[in-house]
């Protein structure tokens, strides 16, 4: 009787446990069990392994052979196991010593020809083995660069079966020929994306610096520019409703590029994100710039939050995370796929619920909506012939509803551009580096102010911790609190009020918000002009 155990990571959205490949060899007919709650892939890796084996140059063993997976309560799927299961039937047979593999955690699938396919989601199973412990790992050549992104771990990457053997036992490590001629892309990639996740459905990402849409490009728009700008410096939610043409999708296009480059951390929890999306581009093993995700108007409540059959996988939420969610034409959206949005706003994080189990997905992003005003986009244009009735109006604005506007911060009407700024005679606006340095800026400040809390963004702050802990200056929130007693905010509009005048008030190098700061961030949210942009413009 032979035993021999190794360790993969099973994934349950982007967090991982560690799960033991047991493998027992017993005197018997030849047969092959797998058990531990394996999905349909896992289920065929037998015939993947055995046929990796045998290719491989090694004796399959013709006994009864029943490899368990441990934990068995928690539900495994994918092809990532491969290689484990590979390794522990080689230990049980003793062609590797099973002490080597005791305490290795090996991920990767297995061609037939025992060649070692990439597998989406190297760099969560990773941290998550870091943190039960484990320092070795084993995966394909062609993600050991993302493994290496976690600190105090050893990584081998292999490209076969062949060349592991070799290196657990010693011997000599066969060079693998590329399969084919240089320069034609590599055919083992393609797991690596998903096809239909990628960019084609609009998920998108801040590139490397070429080519990237400039604020400059703009024509006018200095109220909708100014919003952009708080936006970006406190993370707050957008709200932009104008008439087609007028410039809102260009504008949304181009706050990716006035954020910040992630921070380590983030950068981490964004290339987790979408390397289990399958949408991590090849060679490109960590995400540097925030994400910018502009799923069409048709996405269903799953597209956008998450969800599918069995586990789920990763929505528009989780794949802005940390960046931008773009929803134009927000009013065609479905009502209750716009609804399912109110729980993440808050929350940062998406909690999905599914037979096969629950899933919790971070969705930490910056929202922006656009919409025109009415189905024809003319109702706010004077003399434009608007031919739709005001019911049509009203049940077309509804389709937004009270609780999610409610969550938006900022509230701008983008007017139509003028023919002075479309041609140039009213100047050239702010270039993106221009803003993105007073973002930056601002966003400092905040740090500052919020160091030892678990808040980095104004927007995050809870409402009770500004009022107490962080006080406006005195009588800087009377025109707030008349507001509030009119029925124009309610209790969760002040606390967003309040987080806007903090940003306003850190963009302005200001200590504390004053009654101009309230008046502009009061100005935003209700869109009621209460010449509160005129006194900074001046004030500036």
């Amino acid at each position: 009787m032979g035993f021999a155990r190794a360790c993969s990571v099973a994934l349950v959205g982007v967090d991982g446990v560690v799960v033991e490949v047991q493998a027992d060899l017993e005197p018997g007919v030849a047969a092959f069990a797998l058990v531990g709650l394996p999905d349909k892939t896992l289920v065929e890796s037998r015939d993947r392994v055995r046929a990796a084996v045998v290719n491989s140059g090694a004796a399959w063993p013709q006994k009864k052979l029943t490899v368990g997976l441990s934990p068995a309560s928690v539900p495994k799927s994918g092809a990532g196991f491969d290689l484990a299961v590979a390794a522990a039937v080689l230990g049980a047979a003793e062609v590797i010593d099973p002490k080597v593999i005791a305490d290795l955690v090996l991920i990767g699938e297995l061609g037939l020809d025992g060649r070692v396919r990439p597998v989406r989601g190297i760099l969560p199973a990773v941290l998550a083995a870091a943190e039960a412990g484990y320092r070795q790992v084993v995966v394909p050549q062609q993600c050991a660069a993302e493994a290496m992104l976690v600190p105090d771990v050893s990584v081998l990457g292999v490209r076969s079966l062949r060349q592991l053997i070799a290196v657990l036992t010693d011997g000599v490590v066969p060079e693998e020929d590329p399969p084919d001629p240089p320069g034609r892309p590599d055919p083992m990639l393609a797991g690596l994306v998903v096809p239909g996740a990628g960019l084609g459905t609009g998920v998108t990402r801040a590139g490397d610096g070429r080519d990237f849409p400039d604020l400059a490009d703009v024509s006018g728009q200095y109220g909708a520019r100014r919003a952009l700008e708080v936006a970006a410096a406190g993370g707050h939610h957008l709200f932009l409703s104008g008439p087609p043409g007028a410039g809102k999708t260009m504008l949304a296009e181009r706050i990716p590029w006035i954020l910040p480059p992630l921070t380590r951390q983030d950068s981490l929890e964004v290339t987790a994100v979408h390397s289990v999306a399958g949408i991590l581009p090849p060679g490109e093993p960590l995400v540097t710039r925030p994400p910018y995700c502009a799923p069409h108007h048709s996405a269903t409540m799953q597209s956008l939050v998450g969800g599918g059959a069995g586990v789920a996988r990763p929505g528009a939420v989780s794949l802005a995370h940390r960046g931008v969610l773009f929803l134009d034409e927000a009013a065609e959206f479905s009502t209750k796929a716009l609804d399912a949005l109110r729980q993440p706003l808050e929350a940062g994080r998406v909690v999905i619920a599914r037979a096969a189990g629950v899933v919790s997905l971070p969705a930490r992003f910056l929202m922006v909506l656009a919409a025109n005003p009415c189905p024809c986009g003319r109702h706010t244009l004077h003399g434009a012939g608007c031919d739709c009735p005001a019911s049509v109006i009203r049940r077309y604005q509804a389709r937004l509803s009270g609780p999610l506007l409610d969550r938006v911060d900022l509230r701008v009407v983008v007017e139509p551009v003028t023919r002075s700024d479309l041609l140039g005679r009213g100047g050239r606006g702010e270039a993106t580096a221009v803003v993105a340095g007073r973002v930056r800026e601002a966003r400092d400040r905040a740090a500052a102010r919020l160091d030892g809390t678990p808040w980095r963004l104004n927007a995050e702050v809870p409402g009770h911790e500004l009022r107490t802990r962080w006080p406006a200056a005195p009588g800087a929130l009377a025109q707030a609190e008349l507001d509030l007693e009119r029925g124009l905010l309610t209790a969760r509009g002040l606390d967003r009020v309040l987080r806007v005048a903090w940003t306003v008030a850190d963009l302005r190098s200001r200590d504390r918000p004053d009654a101009l700061d309230v008046a502009v961030a009061l100005e935003l949210r209700t869109g009621i002009a209460r010449g509160a942009t005129a006194h900074l413009d001046a004030a500036s």
